[in-house]
């Protein structure tokens, strides 16, 4: 990622301040907000926005990571929003046995482990994009998507952001973001584990 952060930073460099906060903020609420900028190359930009920061006077880093914490939150709301009234509304259409079905799992997912899913999906490319509208199609509880989001974007969007900020000065930095990625990860993946086996124990035995 650092390399190729290395030729986003000196593009950015070329901009104005007012043009780097509008087209780092651009690209991560559509990466974030719009199926199709699934593709945007989100974490490269983060860090070089915050090696362009580190290198510029004139580049202030409280409102580059203000600007990103805003796009990167208000992004996964538009797509948990469009999931809600655009997508749940599609799925429900098809009443074949195997949609409900899908639907169904769906739900009980996002119940028992969709917190954690939101937020370790922001360190996963392509996965960020389409999870918000899936958890917004499978009725995800809006406060608990609200609280992942948040701190999702905090710890992606600013994470990331300091990360390249204060990579020339403390090289240690460089992975603490993708230790708490891997953190976020990790307990995702232990409670839809626990929870699988405690739906497992629920069900009926049969002799």
């Amino acid at each position: 990622m650092i390399e190729l952060a290395a030729s986003f930073d000196s593009q950015l460099s070329s901009l104005a301040p007012y043009v780097i906060y509008l087209v780092v903020g651009a690209i991560v609420f559509i990466e974030t907000g719009i199926l199709f900028g699934f593709f945007l190359p989100g974490d490269s930009i983060l860090f070089s926005a915050g090696l362009v920061a580190a290198a510029h006077d004139d580049v202030n880093i409280v409102i580059l990571v203000s600007v990103i914490f805003i796009a990167a939150f208000f992004g996964d709301q538009v797509g948990f929003v469009l999931g809600r009234l655009v997508g749940r509304p599609y799925l429900d259409k098809h009443d074949s046995p195997r949609m409900k079905s899908m639907i169904a799992r769906s739900e009980r997912f996002y119940e028992q482990t969709g917190w954690w899913a939101v937020v370790a999906a922001r360190f996963f490319p392509w996965i960020r994009t389409f999870v918000p509208p899936i958890a917004g199609a499978s009725q995800m509880n809006y406060y608990k998507f609200l609280s992942a989001n948040a701190l999702g974007a905090l710890l992606w969007g600013v994470g990331i952001t300091l990360a390249g900020y204060y990579a020339a000065t403390l090289p240690w930095v460089k992975t603490w973001s993708y230790a708490i990625a891997a953190f976020f990860i990790c307990a995702s993946l232990v409670s839809a584990l626990v929870n699988y086996l405690r739906h497992r124990r629920q069900l009926p035995h049969t002799s």
